[in-house]
């Protein structure tokens, strides 16, 4: 029994994206459609499971790029199950911990230093005198990881 096919409008209804959302998904390669004689897409029903992975992984802050990389291990270019969201997300774990890491930094010291050795404020003094962290790099580098710094 073949699956029911969905038209983009149809997609992004159910999907909760916009269609030009769907089409750049399907430029950068993370969706695909097929064509109809009238040269319409159409979209398998499984695309909304793929959709909802994308949308999920940017809202973790991954990148399109590293979203297409995940995509590109299962094969025949499948909707990811329960299985392969598990192996994915255990790989991202370590970069979402970093994150975090830097999310709780931005907050503990958002109220004394925006973290870039500017001097600007008086606890730069304190901080960071005679501005020694711009050896680190330009940026916000008491907010970045240690190894991280250029």
């Amino acid at each position: 029994m073949r699956m029911t096919q969905l038209t983009i409008g149809h997609l992004a209804e159910r999907a909760g994206v916009a269609t030009s959302a769907i089409r750049f998904y399907e430029a950068k390669g993370l969706i695909s459609s097929v064509r109809t004689t009238g040269n319409q897409r159409r979209y398998e029903q499984s695309t909304l499971r793929r959709i909802a992975f994308i949308r999920t992984a940017q809202r973790v802050g991954l990148r399109l790029e590293e979203i297409g990389e995940a995509l590109a291990t299962l094969p025949d270019g499948r909707t990811p199950t329960k299985a392969d969201w598990h192996r994915l997300s255990k790989a991202w774990r370590p970069r979402l911990d970093e994150q975090i890491e830097r999310i709780e930094r931005l907050r503990d010291r958002l109220d004394s230093c925006i973290g870039c050795g500017c001097l600007s404020m008086k606890t730069c003094a304190l901080s960071n005198p005679a501005d020694e962290a711009a050896e680190w790099g330009p940026g916000p580098v008491f907010l970045e990881p240690r190894g991280a710094r250029r």
